[in-house]
């Protein structure tokens, strides 16, 4: 991975228990994961690089972190399935996203981007 200087490089959530958010995160959006001790867990495959905090709760009313989906309804399928909550959804100007709540409490968006033509 290609470092730059002063880029977001590295995102950190917080999680009581770090099985459920690997269950989570890997089924609802295919992240691979790394083990390092028992109170920490990294992840890849996720677009930015980050890791979960074993043993801390999160706290509400920080950053919001949105990916992007190319299928959005099947990305809201996918995350109600592995065991998200869907909290809310929005519609704008040119796309559309919703909100959902990870199994450790953590609060993340999902977007897509609707094209010109559409």
């Amino acid at each position: 991975m290609t470092r730059t200087n002063n880029h977001i490089d590295y995102v950190e959530f917080a999680a009581e228990d770090l099985g459920a958010v690997k269950k989570f995160y890997g089924e609802a959006f295919g992240w691979e994961f790394q083990d390092w001790g028992p109170d920490y867990v990294s992840f890849s495959a996720s677009g930015l690089d980050g890791g979960f905090r074993g043993g801390e709760k999160p706290i509400a009313g920080g950053p919001l972190i949105i990916l992007y989906a190319e299928d959005l309804d099947a990305s809201e399928k996918n995350v109600v399935a592995a065991g998200g909550e869907i909290t809310e959804r929005h519609d704008f100007p040119g796309g559309k996203r919703f909100h959902f709540r990870d199994p450790a409490g953590n609060v993340l968006g999902v977007w897509m981007i609707f094209e010109a033509n559409e």
